[in-house]
């Protein structure tokens, strides 16, 4: 099988009177036959577990279930592990990113939510922390602005789903361009995906990002870059980046990863793929189940 998909969503996405990024995640994940886990760990809230569990159930979902990772020795119980094997979506929710990483990074969990995904077509969702944990570069933390300074952005080993973004959340409401482009400016090989809330980048096996949501996700695309001073620039000082190239996404709009390539939303009336692709699996598992 091909890649799942990917999709970080921006967080405060819309939980109850119509949750259509959770709707269309679940439908993707097989709908009624569907069996989502739900990796918590980033909240140390007791309730985000057991909220996100009725969510799925009210829309439709065969089975959903929070782990409760909340230790590294969590992380290698067989029985949780059993339930990521089985699954066909996780769904990792928000809180601080780096619970995520230091309490999942380098166990089993971690190991088979990257073997899933690359070769079993495991679909994985996160949103806000669960978000920024799914791809290889991390953004632990950083400071709010539109300009990139030196010291703005703390990186850190993420879960690894891709290597081809970067990735940061709660974009436009909390003026993160500035640490999104310090992060790209230290090594310009993969774009930055800036998602805003209620919004989610579905990212298929090919690598092509479609939007889908109430917000917009700014893409950066730094693949010709002519110059950057971030190697000569001092400790808080702004940093000089030229011939960098910035798409605004709203819904339907896609971006090619692999070309760099962006291209607008459908005309009126023109449903987008990824819709008419997770309806097709939904209804087909419906049909088979009666």
């Amino acid at each position: 099988m091909s890649r799942g998909h990917i999709i970080p969503i921006g967080g405060a996405e819309e939980r109850l009177r119509d949750p259509e990024i959770l709707h269309r995640f679940a439908n993707l994940c097989g709908g009624r036959e569907a069996k989502i886990a739900i990796i918590p760990t980033a909240s140390q809230l007791p309730e985000t577990g057991p909220g996100y569990e009725r969510v799925f159930r009210d829309l439709g979902v065969g089975a959903a279930r929070s782990l409760p990772l909340e230790t590294r020795e969590d992380c290698n119980d067989p029985r949780w592990l059993g339930r990521l094997e089985n699954a066909q979506g996780v769904f990792l929710t928000g809180g601080n990113q780096l619970r995520l990483s230091t309490t999942i990074g380098g166990t089993e969990v971690a190991e088979i939510l990257r073997r899933r995904s690359a070769e079993d077509g495991l679909h994985i969702a996160g949103t806000s922390a669960g978000a920024a944990f799914l791809s290889e570069h991390m953004i632990a933390f950083g400071a709010e602005g539109s300009t990139p300074h030196a010291d703005m952005v703390t990186l850190a080993p993420g879960l690894g789903l891709t290597k081809t973004a970067v990735i940061d959340q709660h974009f436009r409401e909390r003026d993160r361009l500035g640490r999104l482009l310090t992060a790209l400016a230290y090594n310009p090989r993969p774009v930055g995906i800036g998602l805003d809330e209620d919004t989610a980048a579905f990212i298929g096996p090919d690598d092509r990002l479609e939007v889908f949501g109430s917000g917009a996700i700014t893409v950066v695309d730094p693949s010709d870059l002519q110059y950057s001073s971030m190697d000569s620039a001092k400790q808080s000082e702004a940093v000089c980046m030229l011939n960098i190239r910035l798409h605004i996404l709203i819904e339907g709009a896609t971006f090619d990863i692999g070309t760099r390539e962006a291209t607008p939303p459908p005309a009126p009336g023109i449903r987008p793929e990824t819709e008419l692709r997770a309806e097709a699996t939904v209804g087909s598992s419906a049909g088979s189940s009666r």
